[in-house]
């Protein structure tokens, strides 16, 4: 604009008739506001609403790549697809021992890239009792919220089972009614070796009906993301522990 109109950005007089591009820039009409979150970078803002760093610091005059919680930046709407133009929902998960970036991202349907993104991650390394900010689908979190349970498809031949300390292939499968040879083909592992917090698929039809597992609820876990975990439906949870509501308690014990 400096060049359009011959001048210097620290000459300009009140009252001054200035030429506006009219080919170029951005109608503020077409804006909307964002308020930085924790974890938000410059970088990760740009690229969730396909803009740039670069546009996103002139836009809001910024001489530096710092951000502050809360602040507020203006976005231009004319970069932002429709079905974007919301951020995306989240879950808190715990880091566990036996837990690493790459079986955090496998077991929730998301990349190693979106999970670092999210998260501002410096390096794949975590540590145990990190709280990670896990995306979940935008459809089933707000149906859940509106009171409507989302069922997700499960297959039927197989269940999925969290490994605890103690465990064994041995004893898994003799729980289970299985053998060591079926799991060890079901989940593709080579040796008999299992990590506290590891999926296991198993076959579901060789389960007695009467086995069931505990959990134990934890900060930032609702019906859905547990019933997702346990391959199991927000319905199930709720009939087998009297619930009436989709409302939890820190530290309350549910029958899986």
């Amino acid at each position: 604009m400096a060049r359009l109109n011959n001048v210097k950005a620290d000459t300009i007089r009140v009252g001054q008739v200035l030429k506006i591009p009219t080919s170029s820039g951005t109608n503020p009409n077409t804006m909307f506001i964002y308020t930085v979150k924790q974890g938000d970078s410059l970088y990760s803002i740009a690229r969730k609403y396909n803009t740039t760093v670069d546009a996103l610091k002139d836009l809001n005059n910024l001489t530096t790549n710092n951000l502050s919680i809360g602040q507020s930046l203006r976005i231009p709407e004319e970069y932002t697809k429709e079905e974007d133009m919301l951020p995306p929902n989240y879950i808190n998960y715990t880091v566990k021992k036996g837990d690493n970036i790459y079986s955090i991202a496998r077991n929730n349907n998301i990349s190693v890239d979106t999970l670092i993104q999210d998260n501002s991650l410096s390096n794949t390394n975590l540590s145990i009792g990190t709280i990670l900010k896990i995306r979940v689908p935008k459809i089933e979190e707000v149906e859940e919220c509106f009171g409507v349970d989302y069922t997700p498809l499960e297959d039927t031949s197989t269940i999925t089972y969290i490994v605890k300390k103690g465990d064994s292939l041995y004893s898994i499968a003799n729980s289970y009614n299985t053998s060591v040879s079926t799991i060890k083909s079901l989940n593709n592992l080579t040796s008999n070796n299992l990590s506290i917090g590891q999926s296991l698929k198993l076959p579901s039809n060789q389960i007695n009906n009467n086995q069931t597992n505990t959990y134990i609820v934890k900060s930032g876990d609702n019906l859905y993301s547990i019933a997702r975990k346990y391959n199991t439906t927000v319905n199930s949870i709720k009939l087998k522990n009297n619930l009436t509501s989709n409302l939890l308690s820190i530290g309350q014990k549910l029958i899986i």
